[in-house]
């Protein structure tokens, strides 16, 4: 029987989320106990990150022009990378950083070589395997953001307006959800989702979301 889209992404997600212990410093956000000096950090390479990735979906969208349910995923996720540029903005001017300290800030290499290996996908992977990799990761990013959303009002005193970037990706509005199916379906049905493929994509792009972390820790 031919696998629908939702059982393509639950057993992705299934197989590639991280262990609940694998990241090293959300727990510590959660319990309060890092730094305050943290979020600026996650302001400054979030800064570099949301930019770059923004320019990989969009040269996705545009790979994708002739497979418009993969196209309209990427532009989607191009123009929410807009947004969450806006909220990181805030976060920086939340944490006290002005716009020429960012502008001057050096980003660290293991932070950002998750958006180093997103922009090699946008250069040379089939998109519909784009699409199922980012996915997976997605629902781990989404978890971490919550996580870290609720500490910074509960535990660190942050604005809900401060804590905005974390919110939008901790509830994705639903229409990702419904551009995510769409576009696997289309994958699916046109026999361009090569599934080993995208879990070994997807599994390296969990190793880079670690070690965005790791390296902040």
């Amino acid at each position: 029987m031919a696998r629908s889209a939702t059982d393509v992404l639950d057993s992705a997600v299934r197989e590639l989320t991280p262990a609940p212990d694998a990241n090293p410093l959300v727990p510590a956000i959660a319990a309060g106990e890092a730094p305050r000096e943290v979020f600026a950090a996650l302001a400054l390479e979030q800064h570099h990150i949301i930019a770059s990735d923004r320019r990989s979906f969009r040269h996705l969208a545009g790979r994708a022009a002739a497979e418009p349910p993969l196209a309209a995923f990427f532009t989607f996720l191009a123009d929410g990378e807009g947004v969450a540029l806006e909220h990181v903005r805030t976060l920086a001017a939340a944490c006290g950083l002005t716009e020429k300290e960012v502008a001057a800030y050096e980003p660290r290499p293991g932070c950002q070589a998750y958006p180093a290996y997103a922009a090699w996908l946008a250069l040379g992977a089939e998109p519909a395997d784009a699409v199922l990799a980012l996915a997976a990761n997605f629902a781990a990013w989404g978890d971490y953001c919550r996580a870290v959303g609720q500490a910074m009002r509960h535990r660190y005193g942050f604005t809900d307006e401060a804590c905005a970037f974390f919110d939008f990706f901790a509830d994705p509005a639903p229409e990702l959800t419904d551009r995510t199916l769409t576009a696997l379906q289309h994958g699916l049905d046109s026999t361009t989702l090569d599934l080993p493929l995208a879990h070994r994509y997807g599994r390296h792009l969990q190793a880079y979301e670690l070690m965005f972390w790791e390296t902040l820790a």
